[in-house]
């Protein structure tokens, strides 16, 4: 069995396929969204275009996985559930991240809705990813205030940046600011001088 042909013939049902090769490339987490070219056609109900998408991922993954799919004025919230549903995640979320950029393509091909962002969680793992970036942020927002130092992360996703500034953003004693470009763009705690 031809596994690049499964793969063709997959994206191709789809809508995405190596004809496609000029179109743009999917945004970046940093990126904002931008009009990506869609066809005339294309204007399908963006929940129904995610949903079919989603059946035909979970059925090749794992028939057994289940997923519930909710609006937001600016995104698609998925929860994927099932026995296995937590392996999803991958290291990192990086499979989540995934997830969500073919998803947005999709999107953004099929229903026409570029700006639209999919949001998708397995297992709770992005509230706890998010709970565990609250804390460091509190840990180091003490440890900048003590040392009067500032402290800078190792590069991460655009989510999880937004997170730590969310957490220190009415902190009285530390500020943070994002630096650097593109995969390089991390996250700096410094003292807020008054």
């Amino acid at each position: 069995m031809d596994n690049r042909t499964n793969l063709d013939d997959y994206l191709a049902g789809l809508g995405i396929s190596d004809a496609d090769e000029n179109a743009p490339p999917p945004p970046t987490p940093d990126a904002a969204p931008t009009a990506m070219p869609t066809l005339e056609a294309a204007h399908e109900d963006p929940k129904l275009v995610l949903e079919r998408f989603l059946k035909g991922l979970t059925a090749r993954i794992d028939p057994s996985l289940s997923f519930n799919i909710r609006e937001n004025e600016d995104a698609l919230e998925v929860e994927i559930n099932g026995e296995h549903a937590a392996k999803l995640a991958g290291r990192d979320g990086r499979t989540l991240h995934a997830i969500e950029v073919i998803a947005y393509t999709v999107l953004a091909k099929q229903a026409g809705r570029a700006d639209l962002r999919v949001r998708v969680d397995v297992g709770g793992f992005r509230k706890r990813q998010a709970d565990t970036l609250a804390k460091l942020a509190e840990r180091l927002a003490i440890q900048v205030a003590k040392s009067g130092e500032p402290h800078e992360l190792q590069p991460m996703p655009a989510a999880d940046r937004r997170i730590i500034h969310m957490t220190l953003k009415e902190h009285p004693d530390v500020m943070s600011e994002s630096v650097g470009e593109g995969a390089a763009r991390r996250l700096v705690i410094r003292p807020r001088h008054g």
